[in-house]
């Protein structure tokens, strides 16, 4: 057994600086929070299993994420003509396990997220996993999984990131 991978306010303390490097458009630093085998997966279904194996709302590994976060800073992207702004609102992670026999930590964040663009906003609820591990002296995400409320609707385009 290696014991946890951080202490409690290290974990949780990532979970709200993540989500302040979405909100401020700082998307380089965000992508360099992922492990080198990270990934974004927003499930389709409740309940649902994978995202390499069935339909998600969104799966992307690294090279998906880099070739999304150029699309957003390209200035001829029409979807971002003008560019849309973010706003995570967080309840307080709790740590569901601190990663002591797997070397990976998770923590569960409830969330609502507003996405605006000029006059129109989206606001969408849900709940954030964050599976962390130690990647040398750092931690980076193996896995964030966003379980968004309504994700079995007819959701607009989300342009950024919940």
């Amino acid at each position: 057994m290696m014991g946890p991978i951080a202490t409690d306010g290290e974990l949780i303390d990532f979970v709200y600086a993540e989500a302040r490097l979405i909100d401020e458009k700082r998307l380089e630093e965000w992508y360099e929070l992922f492990a080198d085998d990270g990934c974004y997966w927003m499930p389709l279904t409740r309940g649902q299993k994978g995202g390499r194996t069935e339909n998600s709302l969104l799966f992307e590994d690294k090279l998906l994420l880099k070739v999304r976060i150029a699309r957003l800073r390209n200035p001829h992207a029409y979807s971002q003509s003008p560019p849309s702004w973010c706003q995570h609102i967080l309840q307080a992670p709790t740590v569901e396990d601190r990663g002591a026999a797997t070397g990976v930590a998770v923590l569960r964040t409830a969330f609502m997220y507003v996405e605006s663009q000029q006059d129109h906003q989206e606001v969408y609820a849900g709940v954030a996993w964050h599976h962390l591990k130690r990647v040398g002296e750092r931690l980076a995400m193996a896995l964030k999984k966003v379980e968004l409320l309504n994700c079995d609707a007819a959701l607009p385009s989300l342009q950024l990131f919940p």
